[in-house]
């Protein structure tokens, strides 16, 4: 496994594997400089063409056991709450479609869990971070660690928050249109919700909100619990696939039962045993 991630990434150019060296020294700098700018950072061509051809097979060959749903959301992936104005984020409700392929269908032969599990990817996302060593953990969720969302021509996903402070993202397939990720940087913090922007950005305001297209190969790190994000419909007859890499500040925690089975259209005793961990802050999610 490790071999097969070394053999995937481009380490000429992004040398993650010397960590003393200048030149991931530099690298390390410019991609904190894009964190702290706009809550993310892309690194094209992160991984090589020969590997983002093998990940295109290695996806489309598990496609089929992607969870299609079609559903009402808001952007905390919430019910309801009658008690709040029409007016409000969390009453703001639109069309959900796409689809996620679960990390259990990513076992021990997979090239996207190889490159998720290889120790100096997991460091360099880290320090990247700004993260101790004991307050970073890939995410410990068998059906959320890893995944790929796939998105059919067609589909999109509305606006909304992360559960997960940090994600990460590898830029597999994209549609032959449309699909393209926006997100509003650093939209609420873990002192405050900033409702009335939310409100604004969900009712057409798009003055803050940037956009990109993720190519294959492209690598990705996102504040996504703080930035609120979206993708586009896609449109021709290719699905958009990105890899997604989760990470927690705790050492146990998972997806809430509620939108695990939202997401997954399943959940697993370790979601139901997790429900009470508490995270580290108090946002809707």
């Amino acid at each position: 496994m490790v071999e097969r991630a070394a053999a995937a990434i481009d380490l000429e150019r992004f040398p993650i594997h010397e960590s003393q060296s200048q030149s991931y020294l530099a690298l390390l700098a410019e991609v904190r400089l894009q964190l702290k700018e706009t809550g993310c950072a892309r690194l094209k061509s992160f991984v090589n063409p020969a590997a983002a051809r093998a990940l295109q097979d290695e996806v489309s060959g598990v496609a089929g056991q992607a969870y299609r749903s079609y559903n009402d959301v808001n952007p905390y992936f919430t019910a309801d709450d009658p008690t709040l104005p029409a007016s409000h984020p969390r009453r703001h409700f639109e069309r959900r479609s796409n689809a996620f392929i679960p990390a259990d269908s990513f076992g021990a032969n997979s090239l996207l869990r190889a490159i998720y599990e290889w120790q100096p990817f997991t460091d360099f996302i880290r320090m990247a971070l700004g993260e101790s060593e004991d307050s970073f953990f890939r995410y410990d969720d068998p059906l959320a660690d890893v995944i790929v969302n796939a998105v059919d021509p067609g589909d999109g996903f509305p606006w909304h928050f992360d559960t997960n402070t940090y994600t990460v993202t590898l830029g597999i397939q994209p549609g032959e249109g449309g699909g393209t990720f926006q997100y509003h940087p650093k939209l609420r913090s873990k002192s405050g919700e900033n409702y009335d922007r939310v409100a604004a950005v969900l009712g057409g305001d798009l003055s803050g909100v940037r956009s990109l297209t993720l190519g294959p190969g492209d690598l990705q790190i996102f504040l996504g619990r703080y930035s609120l994000h979206r993708v586009t419909a896609v449109t021709g007859t290719t699905s958009r696939y990105v890899g997604i890499f989760s990470y927690a500040n705790e050492p146990q925690m998972c997806g809430r039962v509620e939108r695990t089975r939202q997401l997954y259209g399943r959940v697993l005793d370790i979601h139901l045993q997790r429900e009470a961990l508490l995270r580290g802050d108090t946002l809707h999610d």
